[in-house]
């Protein structure tokens, strides 16, 4: 008799942060993909998966915006059931001080980069969803909620991306695929680092950064498990995550 086939799941931006979090708690219940552009950190925590149980993992190591790249990484990949979008930039400034090129990549990476991976899995999703259902979550941020002062950017391209999370569930429900914006709160990731580090240079924080005043990238990956492994009859179209206190 032979064993039932495991689901997989392919998660952008895994080489630290949330997306390692997320494959890690992922791991017990699906393969894995695991893209990301530093080749090396993929490698380790394949090895680390592997080692902690039988879960087969494939590293795909490539820069989201090289859409030839993309295209040639993404090959082969005939069925899909969970694709989670981790990858991502955030980058600060004034509308003022912003130019049309951080604009740009800020863009380019936050969706342009998203739809077309998006785009190019839909068939290995649409293979899955039509079986036993697919997922699609993106992950995206209070800043696709609410834009401050600073955010300007950043802020746009995370409504841009909730539009697009939006329009490709109105879209694909009819092949059963659920789509999940997970909207958290500041997380204590590299990222955040150099976030507040940004802002202690426009004079908006001091202090240093103490992680511990944030959520942990844990804690967002079990948002996204949740909305992984919900019931067929249930769609979590959203979830808000904020740090406690």
């Amino acid at each position: 008799m032979t064993a039932p086939r495991r689901p997989l799941a392919l998660i952008t931006g895994a080489s630290r942060g949330i997306g390692a979090a997320t494959a890690r708690l992922l791991a017990p219940r699906y393969d894995l993909v695991l893209g990301g552009r530093d080749e090396k950190r993929l490698e380790t925590l394949a090895g680390e998966l592997t080692e902690a149980g039988p879960v087969a993992v494939r590293t795909v190591a490539v820069e989201l915006t090289d859409d030839d790249a993309l295209a040639a990484a993404l090959d082969g990949i005939d069925r899909l059931d969970a694709l989670v979008h981790s990858a991502g930039v955030g980058e600060l400034g004034t509308v003022a001080e912003t130019t049309a090129q951080t604009w740009r990549h800020q863009f380019d990476v936050n969706v342009v980069a998203v739809a077309e991976t998006t785009r190019l899995l839909l068939p290995a999703l649409r293979a899955a969803g039509a079986d036993t259902g697919a997922d699609v979550v993106l992950v995206n941020s209070g800043s696709g909620i609410t834009a401050r002062a600073g955010w300007g950017s950043y802020a746009a391209s995370k409504f841009a991306l909730r539009a697009f999370g939006d329009a490709l569930r109105a879209e694909e429900s009819g092949h059963g695929i659920r789509v999940t914006s997970v909207h958290p709160g500041r997380v204590d990731t590299a990222m955040q680092e150099r976030v507040v580090a940004h802002e202690a240079r426009a004079g908006g924080a001091s202090g240093g950064y103490d992680g511990s005043k944030f959520l942990r990238p844990e804690s967002v990956g079990a948002a996204i498990l949740a909305a992984l492994t919900a019931t067929r009859d249930a769609h979590l179209t959203e979830i808000v995550v904020r740090p406690q206190g």
